[in-house]
């Protein structure tokens, strides 16, 4: 790891010392972790630096099962007593809660992957990259449009992260692993008499290196270059005409619908009814299990660890469980949930799908999402395919605002940018686009699938959860898809109603 460089037998030192205490205490399961966390991003306002800012932070955690019971216990001091004094502090928390709930806490076995390391490939290492170099490239960014007359602000930022950690447990494991991530936005604002529009770059976050942000991966100049033209033909456009309109989605929009319809909604804790008192639940129970419509045949959906560039990929979770994949929806049936070695055990599982994190060492990891992704069209069609077959429609590209109830199933969403579609064709602009459906109907209106050449890993840095707080970085992946009569609202009218 990254700190421990100059030390590297500090963590099996540490953890060798708590591991044996917590065996001699007769834990039924121990497990340790040292988690560093790096992160450092710059930010301009009309091509002024606005903000630079870096954070680092490093610490060891000790999770024991105790008489059926978890206990748990961190510190930010890596020491062999800081080590000791951390695990009997979760033996102590064990036994307390042993002797107030009945609830025992069983885990799913896991077989041993004894002494690994994983480590995500980049190709050029962004946390090595100086601060000047990220101002440099922000700062050519913003020269490209300052000069439009239709923009009159420009904001831009990029941020990039690594996370390393060590785990070790009674089984045997010896875990090492680091995962980077990087993003970067430009918004381009237009005021004008009647307000403000905006339209922003669509590029992703992604687990990549410096490189994703000067060529590889995503077409930086061509976007940018088509900013300008863009916004001026929105800030001109149309309202849009309330009522029923067929979709097409791109990934750059779609993915939010997943995470936030189908990602959390899988969530088998949720369904469970353990996120009640914070996130909310799902309307997918386990009864629903192998018999629920969640869509129409041409929806298959998995999660996964595994993703190439994968915000959520990993070798190994939190709990020494494996990077797979897995099926949640199958041919529009609800198949299968994200699961954790405990909530594994609730349900009858015989193994986790690798579903613990925690945000840092000081938290305990919970139940979060993997990649959760909907598989593209087998055949090679393209998004001007879809749009060809709609008479009435809007193609939406870009995320913007939305909202979701605490079951996931009624939701309304908007964009940055909506297409009009008149008889397979793309016509020009409009505003204030908001879809609104719920969960089942909005996947069962599911009528055409992008292929291969469409497929896109969208994805968000801050999906919140738990109590404490945490964080993590998750993506989803799609291809252009198509979506029968849809409610479209105005989004304009419905602020002023």
């Amino acid at each position: 790891m990254t700190d421990l460089v100059n030390n590297p037998d500090l963590p099996t030192g540490l953890s060798d010392a708590a591991l044996a205490i917590a065996r001699q205490a007769g834990a039924e399961v121990a497990h340790f972790r040292i988690a560093r966390h790096d992160s450092r991003g710059v930010s301009l306002r009309d091509g002024n630096v606005e903000n630079v800012a870096s954070d680092s932070t490093c610490a060891l955690s000790v999770r024991v099962v105790l008489n059926g019971a978890w206990g748990f216990a961190g510190s930010a001091d890596l020491t062999p007593q800081a080590a000791l004094d951390a695990t009997n502090r979760a033996l102590a928390m064990a036994r307390l809660s042993a002797q107030v709930s009945s609830d025992r806490v069983e885990l799913v076995d896991e077989p041993s992957h004894g002494e690994v390391s994983w480590q995500m490939p980049v190709e050029v290492d962004a946390m090595a990259i100086p601060d000047s170099q990220v101002i440099e490239l922000l700062t050519d960014w913003n020269a490209r449009i300052a000069g439009a007359e239709v923009v009159s602000h420009i904001d831009a930022h990029a941020a990039m992260g690594r996370d390393s950690t060590y785990f070790a447990d009674l089984n045997g494991n010896q875990i090492t692993q680091s995962r980077d991530r990087i993003s970067a936005q430009l918004n381009a604002i237009h005021v004008g008499e009647s307000g403000f529009d905006d339209i922003r770059t669509c590029a992703p976050p992604a687990g990549r290196g410096w490189e994703y942000l000067t060529g590889t991966g995503w077409d930086w100049e061509t976007e940018l270059n088509e900013l300008p033209e863009l916004l001026a033909e929105k800030s001109k456009a149309p309202s849009v005409e309330p009522g029923q309109w067929d979709l097409v989605i791109d990934p750059t929009n779609l993915w939010l619908t997943i995470h936030e319809s189908i990602g959390h909604a899988t969530e088998l804790d949720r369904a469970l009814g353990y996120e009640a008192n914070y996130a909310g639940t799902s309307f997918a129970t386990i009864d629903k299990l192998g018999n629920f419509k969640y869509g129409s045949e041409l929806m298959n959906v998995v999660g996964d660890r595994t993703a190439e560039h994968g915000l959520s990929t990993v070798g190994y979770d939190d709990e020494g469980v494996a990077a797979q994949e897995w099926d949640l929806v199958t041919n529009g049936i609800l198949t299968g949930y994200q699961v954790d070695r405990s909530t594994a055990s609730r349900i009858g599982l015989s193994r986790s799908n690798g579903c613990a994190f925690a945000d840092s060492a000081l938290h305990t990891p919970i139940q979060r999402m993997p990649n959760v992704s909907l598989r593209a069209n087998s055949a090679n069609v393209t998004t001007q395919d879809l749009i060809a077959d709609v008479e009435k429609g809007i193609y939406i590209v870009g995320d913007k605002s939305w909202s979701i109830d605490m079951q996931r199933y009624n939701f309304q969403f908007t964009g940055q940018k909506f297409f009009e579609i008149r008889e397979g064709k793309i016509v020009g602009q409009l505003r204030d686009v908001v879809y609104q459906s719920n969960t089942p109907d909005f996947w069962g209106s599911l009528a055409g699938l992008g292929g291969a050449s469409t497929y896109l890993l969208g994805g968000a840095l801050n999906c919140g959860k738990g109590q404490p707080g945490q964080v993590a970085p998750v993506s989803h992946g799609c291809p252009s898809a198509l979506f029968r009569n849809i409610n479209i609202l105005n989004g304009r009218m419905e602020a002023n109603a």
